[in-house]
C-alpha cells in the first residue's frame, strides 16, 4: 500500500498532512478519548458513506459528544480528499477526538472543541494471491474492553492481537470468549456451515460491521441462507468455509486456522460466489450519489 496522500483535513483546513500538527494535550492523544471510521472508495465514490457516518454519530453518542459535522458536510470534505486522487480506489481515514484543554484530567470540562482529521490513503486492487490462496488465521482470546460496538481509537487490545498474527506469520487473529467466536482484531468473521453464513449479533460485545451489512445483504439477494446467533468455538473450527469481512479489502477467505485447513485448505465456492457479488456491487454503485 502506497503511502498517505498530500493533504488531509484538519478542524476546518486542508494543509499537508506531513504539516498537521495537533496539541500534546488533545484527549485523543492522551487518553484514546476518540472515534474514527474507515470509508472505502471505488471508482470516486465513497463506499456505504451514510451507513459509516451513521455509525462514527452512535460512536460518538456513547462518548456523550454531539456530531460536529452533517453527513452532507462530511460527504464534501471526503469529495476534496478523493479528487486528489483522480478517482482511483483509495479509503478514507475519518476521526473526531474530544479536543484539548489546559491540562490532563480524566473527567472532561464542558466546552471542548473537538478535534477533526481526515486523510486518503490509496488502496489499490487486492493482490491476487489472497484471493487464489486464501489467507491464515490463528485464535486467542477476546482480552478487549466492554464496548467493543464503539468505533474507538483505543485499540490497543487489538494491536496486540494483530500483532500476535503477524508472529505466527498469519493474517488474522480471531477471538473468542466464553467459549464463542466475536470476531477478528480488525475485521468481521463469517463462518459457513451447511451452506449457511454464521456470524454472531450485534451488541456490546461485537462492532456492528458496515461490510458484514453488505454481506448480509447479498446473501439474500442470491439465496444464502444467513444466521445472526452465537457462533460456538466448535462451529468455527469445524466450518466448511471462513471469511474475513472488513472496509479496505471487502471480503477475504481464510483457508488455515491455528495451522489446520478450513475445508479443503482453499478458497470455498461460497466465497468465490460471495467476492464476485461484492465486485459487481460496487460497480453497480458507481455514479450514484453517496448520500
Amino acid at each position: 500500500m502506497s503511502g498517505p496522500l498530500p493533504l488531509c483535513y484538519l478542524s476546518g483546513e486542508y494543509l499537508p498532512l506531513a504539516e498537521a500538527r495537533i496539541s500534546p494535550l488533545d484527549r485523543g492523544f492522551l487518553f484514546g478519548d476518540a472515534v474514527y471510521e474507515v470509508v472505502p472508495v471505488y471508482g470516486a465514490r465513497p463506499f456505504r458513506l451514510r451507513e459509516h457516518l451513521d455509525r462514527l454519530n452512535r460512536s460518538l453518542a456513547a462518548l456523550r459528544m454531539p456530531a460536529p459535522r452533517s453527513h452532507e458536510e462530511w460527504a464534501a470534505i471526503c469529495a476534496r480528499l478523493i479528487a486528489q486522487e483522480g478517482g482511483r480506489e483509495c479509503h478514507i481515514y475519518l476521526q473526531v477526538s474530544r479536543g484539548a484543554e489546559s491540562g490532563r484530567n480524566h473527567a472532561w470540562p464542558d466546552g471542548l472543541a473537538p478535534t477533526l482529521f481526515a486523510y486518503a490513503t490509496a488502496s489499490g486492487p487486492t493482490p491476487p494471491k489472497l484471493l487464489e490462496n486464501g489467507v491464515a488465521a490463528i485464535t486467542a482470546a477476546d482480552i478487549r474492553w466492554a464496548r467493543r460496538d464503539i468505533k474507538s481509537t483505543a485499540l490497543l487490545a487489538n494491536v496486540l492481537l494483530k500483532k500476535l498474527a503477524a508472529d505466527a506469520n498469519a493474517f488474522e487473529t480471531i477471538m473468542i470468549e466464553n467459549g464463542e467466536l466475536t470476531e477478528g482484531s480488525s475485521t468481521t468473521v463469517h463462518v459457513i456451515s451447511d451452506g449457511v453464513i454464521h456470524t454472531p449479533p450485534n451488541g456490546r460485545h461485537v462492532l456492528p460491521g458496515t461490510t458484514r451489512e453488505v454481506v448480509t445483504g447479498l446473501a439474500v439477494r442470491q439465496g444464502i441462507p444467513v444466521n445472526n446467533s452465537p457462533v460456538p468455538e466448535r462451529m468455527l473450527r469445524s466450518a466448511d468455509e471462513i471469511w474475513l469481512a472488513f472496509a479496505t479489502r471487502g471480503v477475504l477467505a481464510v483457508t488455515t486456522l491455528d495451522g489446520v485447513p478450513v475445508g479443503g485448505g482453499t478458497p470455498g465456492a461460497l466465497f468465490r460466489r460471495m467476492h464476485a457479488a461484492f465486485i459487481d456491487y460496487t460497480h453497480e454503485l458507481a455514479g450514484t450519489p453517496a448520500l
